[in-house]
């Protein structure tokens, strides 16, 4: 068991916290859609068939969801990664806001990373409030 995990297991979280194996499998699911969407929406940006403005809040969104991870558990900063994950939840509202008039099927497949992102923002917020310094 490395540090990371030790750590994390230390930490309060509320009551109807998921197992820490179900963020591996969501995550992956989650991985494939967003891989299919977002590059859908690169490679047309790339080909000149959607504007380049619209990759902006995709690439926010991928920049702020692979930082959560290093500042959850690299630093170890339920702070951090609650600033964080309320960054990934507006890029991505802002993503689907923006892409929606132009392929709204990329819009609906952001439904399910919608709802997995709106509930770690709310699982974060308590883990970070719980566990606060007095």
């Amino acid at each position: 068991m490395n540090n990371t995990f030790k750590w994390y297991k230390t930490l309060k979280k509320p009551s109807w916290a998921p197992p820490n194996w179900l963020f591996g499998p969501v995550w992956t699911v989650l991985y494939i859609q967003i891989f299919i969407s977002f590059g859908f929406v690169f490679y047309q940006v790339a080909t000149g068939k959607l504007p380049l403005v619209l990759v902006l809040p995709f690439v926010l969104n991928l920049i702020f969801n692979f930082s959560f991870t290093p500042l959850q558990f690299g630093l170890k900063n339920n702070f951090l990664a609650a600033v964080d994950i309320i960054l990934v939840l507006l890029s991505l509202l802002w993503l689907i806001w923006v892409i929606y008039p132009y392929a709204a099927w990329i819009a609906y497949l952001q439904i399910p990373y919608l709802l997995w992102v709106g509930f770690a923002t709310i699982l974060q917020l308590n883990v970070t409030y719980l566990n606060r310094k007095l």
